[in-house]
């Protein structure tokens, strides 16, 4: 019989709090004004029978990849890092080049949906960035929110080759029930073989605290539609989820979801894509 794939939290974040960096963090997320470290997080994964995790930028400052390179040096079960380089700069492709040499170092994001242009991701310098990542073999995770699918759909139109993954389900709002545009929208998305998507963040989207699973189920089916099986990464969003949930109410939501899956489907999803798609 063959051993089951290692379970993966395919988006999780560490740091130690900083009011400069973190200035996301607004007045109703005390409880993650603190250090968030791999010594917290290690024992919800034994609890959960998760194997590792990938870790994901939280400030945009290659510190920040320094940071997390470092913990997964020391701490195994961090299978990856997907960092943050200025797509932007024209140095950029000396960066990805140094990058390439940390063997953990699987991808780059940039928090775009808190950029003032909505046009952000179109930008020609952003533009040939990105254009540059497939070379050196890295991932890109989009940030957004549901107004930047349209555009979103240029970008990944224009780079076929490029490994793409939607985190959050581009953040629908849940807590509002708003389900049609976005559904129409990441479809045209979805149709690029090219593009994953990462059912995560999903509790931070519903209402704080007084959700039901139930909330989550007609965009899980959406997604499931969308992306089929094999496209469809699972991740905590551990420790921006406790805003609304705990870790395991978390991995709850989507354990109860994916139960009516076959065993081989929900190692996928719940590693195996990742595996897959990172290069773990």
């Amino acid at each position: 019989m063959e051993k089951p794939l290692a379970r993966i939290d395919s988006h999780q974040h560490f740091w130690n709090y900083s009011p400069l960096l973190h200035v996301w963090m607004n007045g109703e997320m005390n409880v993650l004004k603190r250090d968030y470290l791999p010594t917290d997080l290690f024992p919800l994964l034994v609890q959960n029978s998760i194997e590792g995790c990938v870790a994901v930028q939280a400030s945009q400052t290659e510190e920040e990849n320094t940071f997390l390179l470092a913990l997964a040096d020391e701490h195994d079960f961090i299978k990856g890092v997907v960092g943050w380089v200025d797509l932007r700069s024209h140095q950029v492709e000396q960066r990805l080049a140094h990058y390439k040499g940390s063997k953990k170092m699987k991808g780059f994001r940039h928090i775009i949906h808190d950029e003032s242009d909505g046009d952000f991701m179109l930008q020609a310098d952003f533009l040939r960035g990105i254009g540059l990542l497939n070379q050196f073999g890295f991932t890109y995770d989009i940030l957004i929110y549901p107004k930047h699918l349209a555009n979103t759909l240029k970008l990944v139109r224009r780079f076929p080759e490029q490994l793409f993954v939607i985190d959050h389900i581009a953040k629908p709002t849940i807590r509002e029930k708003k389900i049609t545009d976005w559904k129409k929208e990441l479809e045209a998305v979805a149709a690029y073989q090219n593009v994953y998507c990462k059912i995560s963040g999903m509790v931070t989207e519903a209402t704080w605290g007084s959700w039901r699973k139930e909330d989550f189920t007609p965009y899980l089916d959406a997604v499931v539609e969308m992306f089929g099986i094999d496209r469809i990464l699972y991740g905590s969003d551990w420790p921006v989820c406790i805003l609304s949930a705990s870790y395991e109410d978390m991995y709850g939501i989507a354990t109860g979801y994916l139960s009516k899956f076959t065993q081989s489907e929900q190692e996928k999803v719940f590693g195996g894509n990742a595996a897959r798609f990172y290069k773990l």
